[in-house]
């Protein structure tokens, strides 16, 4: 028993390996720490595919747009300053909600201000999307004609989506997602 030693170590890896899995370095490390700062409950959610589809959708609505001579009709102006803006801000509050920014910033009140925020949206593709639809003519520019009748097409999917997002998002900030069985009236 004198040849044993008086420390012995049960690692059975090396120190570099450890160094990796905590985010050293490594991709790997920090493919690991990205993934368990999102919320992957929210990605599966019908909220959240309300938005990418929003985000998808209002993308290609302004790309169809912007690929148009669009300057030939001012209210083009208003359909891409609306699909623009509200790509950019859709996007950044998925975003926000992907990385948990709601459990960091506790004193907004965040159920009202996403629905705030996809009514207010609702409201405004409405416009757009009339502005866009009404100023579609079949025989005044053939060539763009298919262009801005797609764009109008998505406004109007995009429109709907927005709406579904206010109505999901009105069920959140009601409580439970509306679920009956959890809202009691004490008698």
């Amino acid at each position: 028993m004198a040849d044993f030693p008086s420390k012995v170590t049960t690692e059975t890896s090396s120190p570099h390996y450890d160094n990796q899995q905590q985010g050293g370095n490594s991709l790997r490390g920090l493919t690991a720490n990205v993934t368990t700062m999102m919320d992957m409950t929210f990605v599966r959610s019908i909220p959240a595919v309300l938005m990418m589809v929003e985000i998808f959708l209002g993308l290609l609505q302004w790309a169809l747009i912007a690929s148009a001579p669009y300057m030939a009709f001012p209210v083009y102006g208003w359909v891409m300053f609306v699909a623009v803006t509200l790509w950019i801000l859709t996007t950044i509050l998925f975003l926000m909600i992907l990385f948990g920014t709601q459990q960091k910033l506790t004193f907004v009140p965040w159920p009202i201000t996403v629905m705030v925020y996809n009514g207010v949206a609702t409201v405004l593709y409405v416009t757009a999307f009339l502005a866009n639809a009404s100023s579609v003519h079949p025989f005044y520019s053939t060539h763009f004609y298919g262009h801005m009748a797609a764009a109008a097409f998505f406004g109007a999917v995009v429109t709907v989506a927005y709406g579904a997002s206010a109505f999901f998002s009105y069920l959140d900030w009601k409580g439970n997602g509306g679920n009956a069985a959890n809202n009691t009236v004490p008698t």
